[in-house]
């Protein structure tokens, strides 16, 4: 890429716009993960006795779903992550390209 095209992308305020866009999503969906994970350490750190209640009549204990549903959900929102960068993410940033190699 010339030098003149990354001058003509640096100054076009889609590109400006896109890249604060990008960036938000990226903060919301990291707060996400991590308020799911630190959320879990402190439910383990503060209430062990709620986490450590028995399920039914089995051995299975209140904090294993919990535990398997923060990793789902983790895994849902970097699914969702992955399928906006690489559909409306990439299609806009092709578009600001060739804008700018015009």
């Amino acid at each position: 890429m010339s030098q003149q095209i990354s001058n003509n992308i640096a100054s076009d305020p889609r590109f400006l716009k896109f890249v604060a866009k990008r960036n938000s999503y990226s903060v919301i969906m990291t707060i996400l993960g991590a308020v799911a994970y630190y959320g879990f350490i402190l439910l383990v750190a503060f209430n062990k006795e709620f986490l450590g209640q028995k399920m039914g009549a089995g051995v299975t204990t209140v904090g294993v779903p919990i535990g398997v549903g923060v990793i789902v959900f983790t895994i849902i929102i970097t699914w969702i992550y992955v399928r906006r960068a690489n559909g409306e993410f990439d299609d806009e940033a092709n578009e600001i390209i060739k804008g700018a190699s015009k």
